[in-house]
This record gives structure tokens, C-alpha cells and sequence, in this order.
């Protein structure tokens, strides 16, 4: 077969396709609004003459070319084959790219859609003219995306299909939110609840606790949780550390800061030592109590551990004689393991 013969053939093969076509889209009126199939039709009609004077102008000029011979014959129709159908896509993405030029998302997400078939360019086409239902319906049925069919519902406000969704997706925290948008603690809650529970499980108690205290707006139980992650060592630092934080009151602070304190075991006092570097500094009404524990800390530990003498001067910052006292102590200390 010549290229002459494939252009005929293709063409005859276009217009009963064109007929087919035709008939699909008249079909869809039993099941789709007037204007829709209408529209569809119209950007049918458009694409079909587009490619039919891509053909014309193919099959014009291979009749004014000179054949001289068939060598090569095979190839040339893989090449004119792939030559048609390349023109043939980049007509339809001008096309889509005008009716985006114009804010027509929904014409350039059909063209995307059914000429195309590239559902993602086209949930993202109605995605980005907002219409959300329309693109989180392709999303879900035809790219099986629950994850972005749930945000287009979320953006669209459809919270109980996103919320759906969501469950589905096991994204408690995000299905919370939604019923929180919808002004539904009692199930806000419970999606929290499973959430902060999932992190005191994995030992992630400072995040379990910003459930309590952002999402379910519980700052006692906020607190109750880092005091629980302190005692059970589970990221103790941290928790200690967030737990004073959220103490506003300096007078209770300080307390607290006591109160800890003498119940904290011998262990673990210099986790509480670092801590206390940090609360020095927040208010000159807690250097006091800071320094005094500090100062209690070292003493307890030095004997086994002669570097927290170091840990003074974070207690004392301006005290240049402290400095002095702390290198004349190490240096004795060292003469005394040469002798």
C-alpha cells in the first residue's frame, strides 16, 4: 500500500468514525442535559474539521509529489502514519489551551477528557476554573485518586463526601477537622481522640498533647499527657521542657518547677538540669529557684561526672570569678589524676 492508498483509507475510516461518533454523542441526550451534549457535539464538529484539513492538506501533497519507486515504502507509511496523528494531538492541545485562554475550563477539560484521554490534565483543567464536584468525580472514577477526589470535595464543601473519603484514607485528624467545619465536636472529637491516642502509642507524647490542646481545646489533659511522657521517660526532655512552656503564670511556674523537682529521681536530674538552663532564662523572678536546683544537681553529680561544673555559667552568665573557679577546679582535678 502506497501513501496515496493509506490517506484514502485513513479518510474513509475517519468518516464512518465521525458517523459513529455522531450517533454516540445524540445517544447521551437520554441521559444528559440538551446543552451539555450540544456542547460536546460542538467541539466534535470543531476537532473533526480540524483533522480533516490536516488529511486534505497530507493527501494534496502526496499527490503533487513524484513517486520514483518504492523503496522505503513501509517505513514512510510508519512515518506518515505517526506524522498524522502527532498533528492530530497538537491540534487538540491548541484547542484545549484556547478554551483555557478563554476560561472555559469545562470545553478544554472534554477536549483533555475524551479526545485526549488524559484524565489527569483534565480533572486538573476543571480543578484549576473551580469546578471542584465535577474534577473530584474524575479523580475518583476514572484515576481511582481518593486523596485528590477528597480535596476537591473539601474545597467544594461537600464535607461528608470528603469525609468519606477521608475515613477511607484513614487520615483521621483531617476527617476532625471536616466535622469541626461542620460544627461537630462530638465526632470532632472522637477522630482527635483516636489521633492524639495513636501518638501516645508511638511515644510521639509532644504531638499527642497538641491534639488536646489545639484541636480538642483540652489544655489539662494537654499537660497531663507531657507530665506522663516525663515520668515514663518517654522523650523526656521534651515533654518537661513543653510542659513548662505552657505555663503562663510565673509565680505557678516557679512552683511547678519545685514541685517537679522533688519528685524527680536521681537519673534523671540531668535531663532536669538542661531544662532548667532554658526556664533561667525566660524570667529574672525564676533564676532563684533555677539556679538553686542547678547548683543542687551539680553538686550531687560532679563526683561522677566532672564536666557539669561547666554547666555553672549558664547560671551565672555575667560572673567572670565563676569562670576563673570553674578552670582552676578542672585543673586541679587533672593534677591530681597525673599524680
Amino acid at each position: 500500500m502506497n501513501k496515496q492508498q493509506f490517506i484514502e483509507k485513513f479518510m474513509a475510516a475517519f468518516f464512518i468514525l465521525i458517523i459513529i461518533k455522531v450517533i454516540g454523542i445524540l445517544a447521551q441526550l437520554f441521559h444528559q442535559s440538551f446543552w451539555s451534549v450540544i456542547g460536546t457535539l460542538v467541539i466534535f464538529i470543531i476537532v473533526a474539521f480540524i483533522i480533516l484539513g490536516v488529511i486534505m492538506q497530507l493527501e494534496k501533497k502526496e499527490k503533487e509529489k513524484n513517486s520514483s519507486g518504492r523503496k522505503g515504502e513501509r517505513g514512510g507509511n510508519i512515518y506518515l502514519e505517526a506524522s498524522v496523528f502527532d498533528k492530530i494531538r497538537n491540534k487538540y492541545e491548541e484547542l484545549a489551551q484556547k478554551y483555557i485562554s478563554e476560561k472555559d475550563y469545562r470545553r478544554a477539560a472534554k477536549v483533555y477528557i475524551n479526545l485526549l484521554k488524559d484524565y489527569y490534565r483534565g480533572a486538573k483543567t476543571l480543578e484549576d476554573g473551580e469546578l471542584y464536584n465535577e474534577a473530584a468525580v474524575i479523580y475518583l472514577k476514572k484515576l481511582k485518586n481518593k486523596s485528590e477526589a477528597a480535596s476537591c470535595y473539601e474545597k467544594a464543601k461537600q464535607y461528608k463526601k470528603a469525609i468519606d473519603l477521608y475515613k477511607e484514607l484513614e487520615q483521621k485528624e483531617k476527617v476532625g477537622d471536616l466535622y469541626r467545619q461542620m460544627n461537630d465536636a462530638k465526632n470532632a472529637n472522637i477522630y482527635y481522640q483516636m489521633v492524639a491516642d495513636d501518638y501516645v502509642s508511638n511515644n510521639q507524647m509532644v504531638k499527642g498533647s497538641l491534639i488536646y490542646r489545639k484541636k480538642m481545646e483540652m489544655p489539662d489533659e494537654a499537660q497531663q499527657i507531657l507530665l506522663k511522657g516525663w515520668e515514663e521517660d518517654r522523650d523526656a526532655f521534651n515533654c518537661l521542657n513543653n510542659y513548662f512552656a505552657n505555663i503562663s503564670d510565673v509565680k505557678k511556674l516557679d512552683q511547678q518547677i519545685q514541685e517537679l523537682y522533688e519528685k524527680t529521681s536521681s537519673e534523671k536530674k540531668t535531663v532536669y538540669l538542661e531544662a532548667m538552663k532554658y526556664e533561667f532564662k525566660k524570667d529574672p523572678k525564676l533564676q532563684s529557684t533555677t539556679r538553686n536546683i542547678a547548683y543542687e544537681i551539680i553538686a550531687e553529680k560532679v563526683a561522677t561526672r566532672s564536666e557539669i561544673v561547666n554547666e555553672l555559667k549558664h547560671f551565672n552568665p555575667e560572673d567572670e570569678v565563676i569562670l576563673k573557679d570553674i578552670s582552676r577546679y578542672k585543673m586541679g582535678r587533672n593534677r591530681m589524676f597525673r599524680n
